[in-house]
């Protein structure tokens, strides 16, 4: 049991075996009330008025330890009391200007009223025991105390009916006043013990069981207030009382929690979060316990008397933490200590396992929302735009990382038979996380930084693609590895959040185009050399076509570790540029054959396509529409007889109008987004061909 020092006693209210004083005459009243020595000796000199100015001294100090919009019981009773006091006065005949003073009123000398109480009619006592309403308030004995003033309050009211009092009515104030006084001492010792409930000393379960027990005592003995509005029979409202105390513990209690560490003193961003991570891990820690030691111990003391303290303990909780992080919210910045605040209110405390396992039922109501909604679309509105600034750097982050990869020559790795660059892999670590932590918010904040992390991916693309192509490390491996990332951000972004990253597929195909556009070209500066020995009387007699062959086989040895898409399409472009460029030069040429030597090139001709679509065949190219195109020409070169050349030229531009055009329903073509389109060559009456026509004229 707490120790009496804490406990606020009221007035002690003496039996009617103690002596009784002669009136005071009204000039000591007044000087009593306004602090004068003399007033104060004669109070000290009178048994029970030593009392009274004790008890309106401690509870003058409980009232100063309560905050300022609480005035407390006994301020409220004794505002009600004066009140009452002032119309008691105008009813009845007039009193001396010691009656008027509110303060030193309640004094119990010796007058009618007082030789009246002397002779009968005056507190009782316990029963055996002797002890005054105070001592059984400081005991905590609270029903006892209240049963007693119970009779007091019932006696005093039926001696007004009867008129006793009809003559002093300053009489029945006093009187009254001193059982209102213990009726605010009961009350401050309701909330001393709601006080002392979650403090170190552990539950005082006779103390909860008698403040249980006194609050609904006097809800029966006052149920509604009186017609005649007398303040004894005023109902006190303990119940509203130890509600309000409740709600003051748990501010009390929720408010130290986390004090030590300041949310905005650590220097950097990643600090600053931690600290208020600490103060908000603090926070919870606090408020689970306080929360599982009324669950487990106080909760079922009150249970016993039909108190719902549970839900009354849960609600000061939910509020007095709401205030809290309404405290910490404002001083909230940056991207991290605005996540943490936001997830700590989502998935800590609002997560149900919050208290660990529980077997009471949840509240009539539902609980408000932990953040006031203005106050959530704040945070979440910050929180989106630092997250918009620090997923752009991270963008700026991954680009570094790959030119210093650029400029330290290194050449990428192959993972599982393809070139491997770990761009891919940072942008969907990227994403992914930062929706995730999002989504574990809400659904609305994950698809908000779905939307941010979109925008910053097609910002990202154009400077990655302009950087890369103007670097030094522009090389067949590079160039695949990066259409091989494009390629794995389109597929995966798109089949891992669907409806997301739909706006990104034509950024993300632009800029695998412009890596394989860039393939090609080199391929070109490097193949096209090797045709101008085509036509050429060394030609006739030599294989020169086995170096230009072992340039493509070694660029389709980089196309094997391309995404098959791409490898593919960049093959069959491959397959085309060398068909072009063959026909380009042979239709180009400045020698000229005759007779025999027209046969051979023809032949050579048959030699050479049969070659070049041997060698495609065996790297996989699907474009075997131009298989006939070289020896189409071919037969034009070694033809003799004019009305034959004409039907293989109608045979040539019917089946090839323009090279640069893949035929409709040509098997294994499927549509390109972009790519090179560079032409081959077009069947254009009155170009090279028709001069091949007048010179076998």
């Amino acid at each position: 049991m707490p120790s009496p020092q804490t406990v606020t006693a009221g007035p002690e209210l003496h039996s009617p075996k103690e002596p009784v004083e002669p009136p005071l005459p009204a000039q000591g009243t007044l000087r009593a009330s306004r602090g004068d020595p003399a007033g104060t000796h004669h109070e000290d000199s009178r048994p029970g008025l030593g009392t009274l100015r004790r008890a309106f001294s401690r509870a003058s100090q409980r009232a100063s330890a309560r905050s300022p919009e609480d005035p407390g019981p006994l301020r409220r009773s004794s505002r009600f009391l004066f009140w009452s006091l002032r119309r008691t006065l105008d009813d009845g005949p007039a009193a001396g200007p010691g009656a008027t003073d509110g303060q030193e009123a309640p004094s119990r000398a010796s007058d009618g009223v007082s030789r009246q109480w002397s002779t009968g009619a005056g507190p009782e006592e316990v029963e055996g025991e002797g002890r005054s309403v105070a001592d059984l308030i400081t005991e905590r004995q609270l029903l006892a105390a209240f049963e007693q003033l119970r009779r007091l309050e019932t006696r005093l009211v039926a001696e007004k009916a009867s008129r006793v009092f009809e003559q002093d009515p300053t009489g029945y104030a006093r009187r009254a006043m001193d059982v209102c006084l213990h009726y605010d001492a009961l009350g401050s010792e309701i909330g001393a013990i709601v006080k002392e409930t979650l403090g170190p000393d552990g539950v005082d379960a006779a103390a909860l069981a008698e403040l249980a027990g006194v609050v609904r005592a006097e809800e029966e003995a006052h149920p509604d207030p009186p017609e005649d509005g007398d303040f004894l029979r005023t109902p006190r409202r303990w119940r509203q009382h130890w509600e309000d105390a409740v709600r003051r513990s748990a501010q009390e209690r929720v408010g130290p929690a986390g004090a030590g560490a300041a949310p905005g003193a650590a220097p950097g961003a990643t600090e600053a979060g931690s600290g208020l991570a600490q103060v908000l891990a603090e926070l919870g820690g606090s408020v689970r316990r306080d929360l599982q030691k009324v669950q487990l111990e106080v909760h079922p003391i009150y249970a016993a008397a039909g108190f719902p303290a549970w839900e009354t303990y849960l609600r000061a909780f939910h509020g007095a933490v709401a205030q809290r992080l309404q405290e910490l919210a404002h001083s909230a910045r940056g991207c991290e200590q605005l996540y943490v605040l936001l997830d700590w209110a989502a998935n800590v405390y609002g997560s149900p396992d919050f208290l660990g396992a529980q077997d009471l039922a949840l509240p009539s109501e539902p609980l408000p929302p932990i953040l006031a909604p203005d106050v959530w679309a704040r945070l979440e509105s910050e929180y989106t735009s630092f997250l918009e600034t620090k997923i752009a750097s991270c963008f700026d982050g991954i680009l570094q990382l790959e030119r210093s990869r650029w400029a330290a020559a290194e050449a990428p790795d192959v993972l599982q038979g393809r070139y491997h660059t770990p761009l891919s892999i940072d942008v969907h670590m990227l994403v992914a996380e930062h929706v995730k932590a999002a989504g574990a918010i809400s659904k609305e904040l994950e698809a908000t930084t779905l939307q941010i992390c979109a925008r910053a991916l097609g910002l990202f693309l154009p400077r990655f693609e302009k950087a890369f192509l103007e670097s030094e490390a522009v090389s067949e491996p590079h160039l695949g590895a990066n259409i091989n990332a494009c390629e794995e951000l389109r597929t995966g972004l798109l089949t891992r959040f669907p409806g997301s990253f739909e706006e990104l597929e034509k950024p993300l195909v632009a800029a695998a185009c412009a890596f394989q556009n860039q393939l090609l070209r080199g391929l070109q500066g490097d193949i096209q050399p090797l045709f101008r020995v085509l036509c050429t009387k060394a030609w006739l007699t030599q294989d020169v076509l086995r170096p230009l062959m072992d340039k493509v086989v070694a660029f389709a040895g980089h196309l094997a570790h391309v995404a098959p898409p791409w490898a593919q399409e960049t093959l069959q472009e491959v397959h085309r540029c060398v068909v072009r460029e063959y026909l380009a030069h042979v239709l180009g040429r400045r020698e000229r054959f005759r007779g025999a030597e027209r046969v051979t090139g023809s032949q050579k001709m048959n030699q050479d396509a049969q070659a070049i679509g041997d060698t495609f065949q065996g790297l996989g190219s699907e474009a075997t529409w131009l298989g006939q195109a070289i020896p189409c020409v071919a037969d034009i070169l070694g033809e003799t007889y004019k009305d034959d050349i004409q039907r293989h030229l109608e045979t040539l531009i019917g089946s090839y109008p323009d090279i640069r055009s893949v035929p409709s329903g040509v098997p294994g073509e499927r549509p390109r987004a972009c790519g090179p389109g560079t032409p081959a060559f077009r069947s254009v009456p009155g170009g090279p061909l028709c001069a091949q026509q007048k010179q076998i004229d």
